[in-house]
């Protein structure tokens, strides 16, 4: 199918991901070791993760009231990702990592998004997880908890949400006091080798990959605060503090001990979609499981203390592109099955100027207008989101091993598009889900057919990690403004760089000028929205803003490849490919397509914004 070789395209012929091998940290890599990887990765998605996706969704998690129950396969299928030593293939070769770009590393997810999405979030939170203990811990936690995630030797969480406080993390009640003794020596909480010890107590709500029986222990992340000098907690996000706390407790040398911590499963909860992602209600601290005859779970801060939310931060921006490239993969696996079903799904026949010939044999429906319509849609948000979650993760790049004022604008271009590549392919391509069970008529709203359970799956995304309102307020109300606007200057300067290129290609230049149209009404409505200074206003249809600018960087992404896909052909580099001439032309027709009929709909989206339109805002409770 066409996914393999779209993350090639966009890898060599538009982001030149083999001029990242001139860089120090990626000196040993090359496009042939590149190829390895995903050749690799498109293998083990194939062969262990994608025949357990149904598996894993009519045969949920089950709690008997001390042990989940997976099915047997879900743990043969993490093991032959761990031992690839894929999970830490960006990583320092000094924690076992093979020093990949980012950007090769994503594209090698993609693979197992799309065969398994469920299955997927476990190495995508155990990553996330080692990667916040590596950028906050120190070099002991690094090599005490972080090391064990990179290996596959642990599993990782996050936990955050509460059951009173779901995104409003100011409001959480976990707390976290001093564990002066904690491990029977007297010694003090102080003189811990693996930090600050505290006892933790609360719940938290929502923790994927929260209890289960794999690997030799699973490391949470948990936000808590602390109690101030007057034994109140500190009020708002200044007061939450981050802790590592570990299912099993852990000895001063790494040494994983067979003793519970304090950290009890109270219930799972049975999930619409993503079934085969355990979900969980932890409670911590409650005495199930005392440690030293006490109650409470046994952590270790990480960062300093009310830094907490900061350090989740590098957690939850991994979590929120990687939740974009799973809905994007999800779009792309019903894209593909649809497509494959219209080629081969007789039904009805031309319409010539005499009306239909009945005696003629049926068509594919892949020759009705309609069905092509639904399949151009489907195939420019897969393939644009695909395009979107790989340039960020080249972005990344570039703000880690670039330099100067490269790295400088790639880390401020990352940070505003982050917004945007969790929120804009969790709404479109559950969509194109949508429109893959559309294709299939019928038989598409049956579970005899996968892409229902795409649909259901990816209902999820516009939801975790923070939800729509969430995203657009973040990018209305803090990232086109931050700095006075120094990152959407960013932005506006790339895409101006890429109309200019545009502007002077065949077939191409009108593009070029209806994304300059919709670069300048972003702009303006960005000034209209904040001009009366009043949050309340400027904030009222933050929502609409996040789609027309997300639509207004998808044409952008769109733009460029048509430029990559011309590029291309003028070099005759897809000739021999087995797709034929077919592949690059279809890029430029869905560039077509997108700049057709998904551009045109910011008008609508920005117009509210531009009025501060406080329809929404002053209705009344008592109206609905």
């Amino acid at each position: 199918m066409t996914h393999r070789a779209t993350v090639d395209f966009l890898l060599y012929d538009w982001l030149q991901a083999e001029s990242l091998c001139q860089r120090e940290r990626h000196a040993e890599h090359n496009r042939e070791t590149f190829t390895a990887v995903l050749d690799l990765s498109e293998k083990i998605a194939q062969e262990q993760f994608a025949p357990l996706n149904r598996l894993t969704d009519t045969h949920e998690p089950e709690f008997d009231g001390v042990t989940v129950t997976l099915p047997k396969e879900t743990a043969v299928a993490m093991a032959a990702f761990n031992e690839s030593g894929l999970m830490a293939a960006s990583k320092d070769a000094e924690v076992g990592g093979m020093q990949l770009p980012t950007v090769v590393e994503i594209a090698s997810m993609s693979f197992f998004y799309k065969a398994s999405v469920s299955l997927a979030a476990y190495p995508m939170l155990t990553r996330g997880n080692a990667n916040t203990i590596l950028a906050h811990g120190t070099p002991k936690q690094v090599e005490v908890f972080a090391k064990g995630g990179f290996e596959g030797r642990t599993f990782g969480t996050m936990c955050l949400s509460e059951p009173q406080a779901g995104s409003s993390l100011s409001d959480i009640a976990t707390r976290a006091v001093p564990d002066v003794a904690g491990d029977g020596t007297g010694i003090g909480w102080q003189a811990d080798s693996l930090g600050p010890r505290y006892r933790l107590k609360g719940n938290k709500m929502w923790i994927s990959g929260g209890e289960h029986e794999m690997g030799e222990n699973i490391v949470h992340l948990v936000l808590a605060k602390i109690p101030g000098p007057d034994g109140k907690p500190v009020a708002g996000v200044k007061g939450i503090s981050l802790f590592i706390v570990p299912r099993k407790l852990v000895q001063q040398d790494g040494t994983i001990t067979a003793q519970r911590n304090d950290v009890a499963l109270a219930g799972l909860n049975h999930k619409c979609g993503y079934r085969g992602t355990v979900n969980t209600l932890l409670n911590f601290g409650e005495g199930q499981f005392p440690v030293n005859g006490e109650a409470g779970a046994v952590g270790y801060l990480i960062g300093k203390e009310g830094e907490g939310l900061k350090c989740m931060f590098t957690l939850m921006n991994e979590a929120r592109t990687s939740v974009g490239l799973g809905a994007t993969m999800l779009g792309y696996a019903g894209y593909e099955y649809s497509l494959d079903y219209a080629k081969q799904r007789p039904q009805g026949r031309r319409m010539g100027s005499g009306g239909k010939d009945h005696s003629a044999p049926q068509i594919p429906i892949i020759e009705h207008t309609d069905v092509k319509r639904m399949l151009m849609m489907q195939k420019a948000i897969a393939e644009g989101g695909l395009a979107l979650g790989l340039l960020c993760a080249n972005l990344l790049d570039d703000e880690q091993t670039g330099t100067g004022e490269e790295a400088e604008k790639a880390g401020l271009l990352l940070e505003l598009l982050t917004p945007v590549a969790k929120s804009w392919p969790s709404e479109w391509a559950q969509e194109a889900n949508s429109l893959a069970i559309q294709i299939l008529g019928g038989y598409g709203y049956t579970r005899d057919y996968p892409v229902e359970q795409y649909w259901r799956d990816n209902r999820l995304n516009m939801i975790h990690e923070g939800t729509h309102g969430i995203q657009g307020l973040d990018l209305l109300g803090r990232k086109v403004v931050m700095n006075g606007g120094k990152a959407l200057s960013v932005l506006a300067e790339r895409i101006s760089e890429t109309i200019q290129k545009a502007g002077h290609v065949d077939g191409l230049a009108g593009h070029a000028n209806a994304l300059a149209q919709a670069l300048q009404k972003v702009g303006a409505t960005t000034k209209a929205a904040w001009s009366t200074g009043v949050p309340e206003e400027a904030l009222a249809n933050a929502t609409p803003f996040l789609q027309a600018f997300g639509h207004t960087v998808l044409a952008w992404v769109w733009l460029e490849l048509a430029l990559a896909a011309k590029a291309a052909q003028a070099a005759g580099e897809w000739d021999k490919s087995p797709l034929g001439p077919g592949f690059l032309q279809g890029k430029l027709a869905t560039a077509d397509y997108f700049f057709s009929y998904e551009l045109p709909k910011i008008d609508a989206w920005l117009g509210v914004v531009s009025r501060r339109d406080l329809t929404c805002a002053q209705a009344q409770a008592d109206w609905f």
